[in-house]
């Protein structure tokens, strides 16, 4: 099995990043893809506490969204912060982690993810449209950590 950092070579690292950059284009809201090799405990709890530590829940409109991947424990989580939570509506980060589960199972990560990503670029985009002030609050690049 991959380590964390390799999972996604150089091309697919490019396509996820060029993906959450054309999803962000069009909205003030903000997506971060973390991958690690290990969930450290319960899923929801990790992905909360990577969340905070990417500074996710400071975003001007509390529109960030993280996509968090524990590829060892083969565990995901979306977890979207308060101001995009509670708009959407219900099931709807089930929906996308389904679909992104869909690619997933047949080892395709880069799609899965770049599916994720859209899925989220198009909700957050219906409800925080890009402002012509908008700043990019949030690095687009992966985070790893080989933990």
């Amino acid at each position: 099995m991959s380590n964390a950092v390799n999972i996604l070579n150089r091309e697919e690292d490019r396509r996820v990043v060029e993906a959450i950059k054309q999803a962000e284009h069009n909205t003030s809201g903000e997506i971060k893809v973390h991958i690690e090799n290990h969930c450290k405990g319960d899923v929801e709890q990790r992905s909360l506490f990577v969340f905070k530590r990417l500074k996710l829940n400071e975003t001007k409109l509390r529109n960030g969204v993280l996509i968090y991947l524990a590829i060892k424990d083969r565990k995901f989580a979306i977890l979207g912060d308060e101001g995009i939570d509670k708009v959407v509506e219900d099931g709807f980060w089930n929906d996308v982690k389904d679909l992104m589960l869909s690619h997933f199972k047949d080892g395709r990560f880069t799609e899965g993810l770049e599916q994720g990503i859209q899925c989220c670029g198009e909700k957050l985009k219906a409800y925080f449209p890009y402002q012509s002030d908008d700043i990019n609050e949030i690095p687009d690049d992966i985070s790893y950590e080989n933990n």
